[in-house]
């Protein structure tokens, strides 16, 4: 038997806005960051959990004190039990009713509870010597249909159908997993379509990714047209008529003016709009995936939950179905909204980028693959080139494609060094930087002192020079 003995939390943060990496129309000057936490037992095999919400800045602080009071659910725990039934700690965490009041299961502290689910997960993956992809696919059907919580579902989704669902894909296991490993997950690059990019480093980043094999660039709009329309004439010069190109507007547009922006987009063949109005407008969606079909509708990233997937699915919102390894409560609802895309038919494009999102949820593309839809000609996972550097095991990605880890775990651990480095606000990158802006300061200051001193002698010299100037006359 082992304890959890420490649960420590960490304000992680990358200055990522100084080169406008990250901005979009709506986020113009993100921080990439990550509230992070470390979860420890008195094992003697020495494997910790590791998880992490995704922020971009301002509030990461906020994240890090609701992971923080999840604490008591953990410390002092019998680790072999809290791990041998997921589907019950995922319950206990979501479920608890004070917890819900703050939702329920939405907002900052189901993305905390995301996070515990999914640094237990790591946890677990390590300690089965297994990459979560291949953990979650070699359980049994019953095994993963007991990971997910269908209340809310079963008006679109049930046990038995997701029973089904798992059952059907049972056979081909081996087969899609070996097939993996010979040729790799699809990727598209979103590295190019930063809005803050000039139009020299949009054709040069455009090109270097259709060189390094990607099949489908995005590009960021919805801040002026004009300039997204120039931007996208850019991008097909630089890629030519063969690769595809997605847009996104990060929730910028209402439904009508959405519609509209796309005709004018529309010209450039573009493969998906994604996020073209706010997240929570099911409707919305709807109607604008009607007013632009047949440009499908991706969506997903910033979706609270899977009743909001569900009903999405249900009025034909979306016809891309973008995942996120950190907005929803961990891996078990993740588990749950890949059931739902399976039944509906709809593809998986997941979200990733930022810090960490592409290690973490390649491994949900990746049992998706193997165990749930058995499909991956038509879909993709987002790659942007920031911040893998940060992690114990980076993502593998050439020729276009993720190739799938082979290393224990769920890919969120981030170097130890790392963490201290960008720890906000004490970590050694912030202190510097802060002695570096207050050494800015007093140069100024010092440049002002200066100049006024030179004023004050001019005026002295003038003085004098009046005086002499007198004395003459």
């Amino acid at each position: 038997m082992s304890t959890i003995i420490a649960v420590e939390t960490s304000d992680v943060r990358f200055p990522t806005s100084r080169d406008l990496d990250g901005s979009d129309a709506m986020n113009p000057d993100p921080d990439y960051s990550a509230a992070y936490l470390r979860v420890v037992t008195d094992s003697d095999d020495g494997h910790e959990g590791h998880g992490f919400v995704f922020t971009i800045g301002r509030g990461n602080d906020v994240e890090t004190a609701a992971i923080k009071a999840l604490t008591p659910y953990l410390l002092g725990r019998n680790a072999e039990e809290i791990l041998a039934d997921m589907g019950r700690t995922w319950k206990e965490l979501t479920h608890d009713s004070q917890l819900r009041w703050l939702g329920p299961e939405k907002g900052v502290m189901h993305m905390a509870i995301g996070a515990v689910v999914n640094a237990l997960w790591d946890l677990k993956s390590k300690r089965a010597g297994l990459p979560l992809w291949q953990l979650l696919a070699a359980m049994s059907p019953e095994e993963l249909v007991d990971l997910v919580d269908f209340r809310y579902l079963t008006d679109a989704l049930t046990r038995d159908e997701a029973l089904e669902i798992l059952t059907a894909a049972l056979p081909g296991r081996a087969e899609r997993t070996a097939t993996m490993l010979a040729e790799g997950y699809p990727g598209y690059t979103t590295t190019p379509g930063w809005l803050g990019y000039s139009d020299e480093k949009l054709t040069r980043l455009a090109k270097e990714a259709v060189a390094a094999g990607f099949k489908q660039i995005k590009l960021k709009v919805g801040a002026d047209l004009a300039d997204d329309v120039r931007r996208l004439r850019t991008a097909r010069a630089a890629v030519g008529p063969d690769i595809k190109v997605a847009v996104d507007a990060n929730q910028r547009w209402d439904v009508q003016e959405a519609i509209e922006w796309m005709s004018h987009l529309a010209p450039f063949d573009i493969a998906w709009i994604e996020e073209p109005t706010s997240p929570d407008d099911i409707l919305g969606h709807a109607a604008i995936a009607r007013g632009v079909d047949p440009i499908p509708v991706a969506t997903g990233e910033h979706v609270q939950n899977r009743v909001v997937f569900k009903q999405m699915l249900q009025a034909d919102a979306l016809q891309v179905l973008q995942i996120d390894a950190a907005r929803v409560a961990g891996v078990n609802e993740n588990v749950a909204i890949l059931l739902l895309a399976a039944k509906f038919g709809v593809r998986v494009c997941p979200h990733a980028g930022g810090v960490g999102l592409c290690e973490a949820v390649q491994h949900l593309s990746m049992f998706d693959f193997v165990a749930v839809s058995g499909k991956k000609d038509d879909r993709m996972i987002e790659f942007v080139d920031h911040l893998h550097e940060h992690f114990v095991t980076p993502i593998d990605v050439h020729d276009g494609c993720y190739w799938p880890p082979l290393a224990p775990g769920g890919g969120s651990e981030m170097h130890a060094a790392s963490i201290a480095e960008f720890t906000f606000p004490d970590g050694g990158f912030w202190v510097s930087d802060a002695a570096a802006a207050a050494a800015d300061v007093a140069d100024v200051a010092d440049a002002a002192a200066d100049a006024a001193a030179y004023a004050a002698e001019e005026a002295k010299d003038a003085t004098a020079t009046a005086e002499s100037a007198k004395e003459l006359v």
